[in-house]
């Protein structure tokens, strides 16, 4: 096989587009993916991990990409960013207060997405359509903005209780879920939380959360020519060399005929890239 490039990996750049336009990043080149569909490709990993902030070597990935030391203090790899209603920057002990001020402070979108099924989810207002790429939506439709991710966090919260607020990774690499009225699922998520959501902008704000009306669905498309029948995923750590024809690319997976892979998982790992 012949090499296209070596590098550090990085999650996959995607451009919406009918299909999802893919690149696989490694080190500073971006490869476009999408002409390799139907070709066989390998991904060797050389058993090198740099750690994507810092860039030293690391024995162990922590949170896609970091080493130890960068988990241990970086504000992007605190658990708040995982459960956003647990954010503490108005507490004064954020990590990286700079760092807060830029991404938890800012405008975020909470949405509804059909992945695997109906969802709710988060992401800052500047990661749409991105953040939906990245978890297979089919569907996806923003419902309210608010002023903060904590604010963001505590909507999700009370949503989540009508709705799921994770994706089945499984279901939705074998295929499309069925199509959703997405307007009717928010009306009637909106009606069922309406005494919820008075009570979040009582402690908010009236204007820190408003309700997203005229808003338009986004349809999304994915380059997959087959999806599997049963999925089995690579590890690079036990599977150095992930060879097969590659079937389609769905969220940040690379769908082969040998099994799938999540490339984002695997940010930080020195991947060689061949077909």
């Amino acid at each position: 096989m012949k090499q296209v490039a070596q590098g550090i990996l990085r999650k996959m750049s995607s451009r919406l587009e009918q299909p999802v336009n893919y690149g696989i990043r490694l080190g500073e080149e971006d490869i476009p993916l999408n002409p390799y569909i139907g070709k066989k490709i390998q991904l060797l990993y050389s058993g090198v991990i740099n750690c994507v902030h810092c860039g030293r070597k690391s024995n162990k990935s922590f949170n896609q990409g970091h080493c130890y030391p960068c988990f241990q203090k970086l504000a992007q790899c605190d658990s708040c960013i995982i459960h956003p209603e647990k954010c503490h920057f108005d507490q004064g002990s954020c990590r990286e207060p700079a760092w807060g001020e830029q991404f938890c402070m800012q405008d975020h979108i909470i949405y509804l997405a059909n992945s695997s099924g109906l969802k709710v989810g988060i992401t800052r207002a500047t990661q749409v359509p991105t953040r939906w790429i990245d978890q297979g939506a089919t569907q996806a439709l923003p419902i309210i903005r608010v002023r903060t991710r904590l604010q963001s966090g505590a909507v999700e919260v009370m949503f989540k209780q009508h709705v799921a607020d994770k994706t089945n990774w499984r279901d939705m690499l074998k295929g499309s879920p069925a199509t959703l009225d997405m307007k009717a699922e928010a009306t009637r998520l909106i009606e069922l939380c309406k005494t919820d959501l008075k009570q979040l902008e009582d402690r908010f704000g009236f204007f820190a959360i408003s309700l997203l009306a005229g808003m338009e669905q986004v349809d999304i498309e994915y380059p997959v020519d087959t999806y599997p029948e049963k999925v089995s995923s690579y590890n690079f750590d036990k599977t150095p060399v992930v060879e097969g024809l590659l079937q389609g690319i769905k969220g940040q997976y690379l769908i082969l005929d040998s099994g799938v892979i999540n490339l984002r998982r695997f940010s930080g790992y020195n991947v060689a890239f061949s077909h």
